[in-house]
């Protein structure tokens, strides 16, 4: 029997290898010490979360998720825990290490000779020639939500004193800092700061690319979805920030025009953008939110009327769990920068929360919708229709980490010129996709619920970026999942597959 038959792996390679993640591999090998106990505590954690959200924890999917989204954290902020530890080291009377030593751990063996021009005669190598490491791929935790998002980190310096630095160097740097429950700014200025004490350049420039996912409203209402690209943040909030220190602040001199004009050779273009940089408004989606501060009151945007409904036991259970994970990865959850966080992290999952609704639109069961009569086929031929880009976002069951992208529908008409309205499409599109999901299965979901209407045949693809594929030490940046379901007709008839998938293809080429 094939395993697509027996729909089940035995978690074991042919050579031996598990496929199971041992439960004290971070611990063991991240060099951060053994704490298992907050590995455990944060499994704890992530259980009532699950439970808030009406999951069982223990149904097959999420048995392992707790252990998967503390590794992930944990990994995640390593950069927290190394803090942590140096103040566990200072409070037992050990030499204090320090964060900025830590850096200096990492660049001073990588400092290395190098010449620069006579006196007088210009600038080059190791004496005020600018060196740019461009596309630094990195992920980090915001400090307002708990969510991953992308950067692409660009740092230049002036060498001085006849020395360079391990051009790798400044690609570990720019990652310890990272892994930092952070802000966009502050990353930047802490990257540039440790740049400036540990290698005592003339001078550091940073400037970070920075994408950060939209709340699910957001991205299933984008009326104009692409196809996922490489390079696709669709419907992603971007900021840029940068940071300088040294020659790079003083007036009138070139450097900082020079680094400016290596990014643009990547296709980088932060023309307009000052030493003083672009400044960051309401970075995070989650800042639109209603937070309930320690007070007991509360704050609201002034651009967003909505007030939230004042939260139940679960809600408050669920609120206070997320307060213990910032405890357990070394942060203060009182904060400045974190007051309101565990709040907005379990908004964000609330957008996921299981319901036991069937799907109805418009008072109408999905098998019991009336087909519309229209002249309007986007593909006539074999009376194939074809409803592309639809946008949606999900949550994965694994890893507690959204994935995002757009869904294409294909059907065969029972009566040649009936159809049903794009709009029930893109609800049914949502219902599916706000719950904990896996991708394989949204997908086959969707295909089963068209095919109740559609009998003759139905096919339906799925393209999506996976947040958890930037994060958790994989760093697959600008990686994409496509996934297929074909049901009747579509399943025999393999030019009737290809026409619909060559029509999706169209529509990329098209841009739309």
């Amino acid at each position: 029997m094939g395993a697509l038959e027996e729909a089940r792996f035995e978690g074991e390679l042919e050579n031996g290898v598990g496929l199971d993640e041992p439960e004290e591999e971070l611990d063991a090998g991240s060099g951060l010490g053994s704490r298992p106990e907050a590995t455990r505590a944060i499994e704890e954690v992530i259980r009532v979360l699950l439970q808030g959200l009406g999951e069982d924890p223990e149904r097959e999917g999420l048995r392992k998720t707790p252990l998967r989204v503390a590794k992930a954290f944990r990994e995640g902020t390593r950069g927290c825990l190394l803090h942590m530890q140096d103040e566990d080291r200072e409070k037992e009377g050990r030499k204090k290490r320090g964060y900025r030593q830590k850096v200096k751990d990492i660049v001073q063996g990588a400092l290395f000779p190098e010449a620069g021009l006579d006196n007088g005669t210009g600038h080059a190598g190791g004496a005020g020639g600018l060196v740019v490491v461009r596309e630094i791929s990195l992920f980090s935790y915001c400090e307002s939500c708990l969510l991953p998002f992308s950067i692409q980190c660009h740092v230049g310096y002036v060498p001085s004193g006849q020395r360079v630095v391990g051009l790798s160097k400044l690609s570990r740097v720019a990652d310890v800092f990272a892994k930092r429950l952070q802000d966009p700014q502050r990353l930047s200025d802490d990257i540039c700061a440790a740049l400036q004490n540990s290698i005592n350049p003339a001078g550091v420039a940073v400037a970070l690319q920075c994408w950060h996912i939209q709340f699910p409203e957001v991205l299933r209402c984008n009326p104009n979805p692409k196809h996922l690209s490489k390079s696709d943040m669709q419907g992603w909030v971007q900021a840029s920030v940068c940071s300088s220190s040294g020659v790079f602040e003083v007036k009138g001199n070139s450097f900082w025009n020079d680094f400016l004009a290596l990014l643009k050779f990547r296709g980088i273009n932060l023309e307009g953008g000052s030493k003083s940089c672009f400044p960051v408004q309401s970075w995070c989606p989650s800042r639109s939110l209603e937070v309930p501060l320690c007070n007991g009151h509360s704050t609201k945007s002034p651009n967003n009327g909505k007030v939230s409904s004042k939260p139940g036991h679960a809600y408050a259970a669920m609120v206070a769990a997320v307060t213990s994970i910032l405890y357990s990865l070394g942060e203060d959850p009182m904060r400045k920068e974190l007051i309101g966080t565990p709040y907005r992290y379990v908004q964000w999952l609330m957008n996921f929360k299981s319901s036991n609704l069937d799907f109805k639109m418009n008072g109408f069961n999905l098998g019991k919708l009336c087909l519309h009569k229209t002249g309007d086929v986007v593909n006539s031929q074999c009376h194939i229709h074809s409803v592309l880009n639809l946008p949606f976002c999900s949550q994965c069951e694994h890893h507690l980490l959204p994935f995002h992208g757009v869904v294409h529908i294909g059907y065969f008409d029972e009566e040649e010129g009936k159809h049903i309205e794009r709009s029930i499409f893109q609800s049914m599109v949502h219902y599916y996709g706000c719950k904990l999901q896996v991708q394989e299965r949204l997908t086959r979901q969707i295909a089963e619920a068209v095919h109740v209407v559609f009998r003759r045949g139905v096919m339906v693809v799925v393209e999506a970026n996976h947040i958890c594929m930037i994060s958790r030490g994989i760093e697959k940046v600008g990686s994409s999942t496509a996934t297929i379901a074909v049901m009747g007709q579509f399943s025999t008839d393999p030019a009737a597959k290809a026409l619909f998938l060559q029509t999706i293809s169209n529509s990329t080429a098209s841009g739309g």
